[in-house]
């Protein structure tokens, strides 16, 4: 019996060999990729719509913005009656008997009177008519202050919202006040003292982002771009550009009734979808549900070639 002998290693330098250059490659490679990147992003990327700002919002329609600062001032704006987390004005919605806000609680204080109207005015030097119209509101009763928002809100009413065509009447200092925040909201200000946070770096945009939402415009917009909820706007971006499908399943229950007539119509969903991804979870586990791929044999028509290799072998 004979021995194979093993194979001597080649040696590599007897290869045939080439110049290459390993730099030339990266760069063409780079330069392919940078333009089909730019090429398909011209063609097929969302637009870039400039976001919507408080100073913006304040400049475009100075009328919605004193409307809306005063709604925050009486406290009839949607922040300041919304309850948990933000205040305990309504109980919020609710699953069954199960009171989901109030069990959360309020975890995000916010006082609009305070936060958007009181704060950024005393965040900044005023002149002295503006510093004695907030001198004379802190010292107004809660009644006193509500008949001066009342005759104002009225009076603001009837001049179609702009505060330029308010007749004079006895509004205390609300028209300087509002007329002061105005301004600071046009000077682009407004937004930096929202903001909560301190430092450079900012990650709570609550108060501006409530603030916008109390207002029209904001809605507005939504509406134009196609981003309402009756527009499919969780899954949708901008205008006909394609959105998030992997969100179609939630956001379809917001089509349908009783979740988009429902005033617990968020916590309905909620719900559903908690039942949904359960029964997707244990559907090995549910008798019944877990025979439906048998009785439904689409498995069949995806591995038709195994099953067709198989009945061929089994008549051979």
């Amino acid at each position: 019996m004979s021995r194979r002998r093993p194979h001597a290693e080649p040696d590599p330098y007897t290869f045939g060999s080439r110049p290459y250059d390993l730099v030339k490659e990266f760069v063409i490679a780079l330069v392919a990729v940078v333009v089909l990147t730019v090429v398909l992003a011209a063609a097929f990327s969302s637009p870039d719509v400039k976001p919507m700002t408080i100073a913006a919002w304040a400049n475009n329609d100075p009328g919605d913005f004193t409307t809306t600062a005063l709604a925050e001032l009486d406290g009839s704006s949607t922040t300041a009656g919304y309850g948990p987390p933000y205040n305990s004005a309504a109980a919020g919605q609710q699953l069954g008997p199960l009171h989901i806000a109030r069990m959360a609680g309020v975890t995000h204080p916010i006082d609009t009177v305070d936060a958007f109207v009181m704060k950024p005015l005393d965040s900044v030097p005023q002149n002295p008519g503006v510093t004695a119209a907030i001198s004379t509101w802190k010292a107004a009763s809660d009644e006193q202050q509500g008949t001066w928002t009342g005759a104002y809100s009225t009076a603001l009413g009837k001049a179609s919202g702009d505060p330029a065509k308010v007749a004079a009447g006895g509004y205390g200092p609300v028209p300087l006040m509002l007329a002061q925040l105005l301004n600071q909201a046009q000077a682009g200000s407004l937004e930096g003292q929202l903001m909560s946070e301190n430092g450079f770096y900012h990650s709570d945009y609550t108060l501006p982002l409530m603030f916008l939402a109390d207002g029209s415009d904001l809605a507005a917009e939504a509406q134009t771009q196609h981003l309402a909820g009756t527009q499919w706007g969780m899954m949708n971006e901008v205008n006909n550009f394609p959105g998030q499908p992997w969100l179609a399943p939630y956001t379809f229950w917001y089509q349908i009734s009783p979740y988009k007539t429902s005033g617990n119509g968020d916590a309905l969903v909620w719900g559903t979808m908690g039942v949904v991804g359960a029964v997707l979870v244990l559907l090995p586990f549910i008798p019944g549900l877990r025979s439906v791929p048998r009785v439904i044999p689409v498995y069949r028509l995806i591995w038709r070639d195994h099953y067709r290799r198989q009945k061929q072998a089994a008549e051979v």
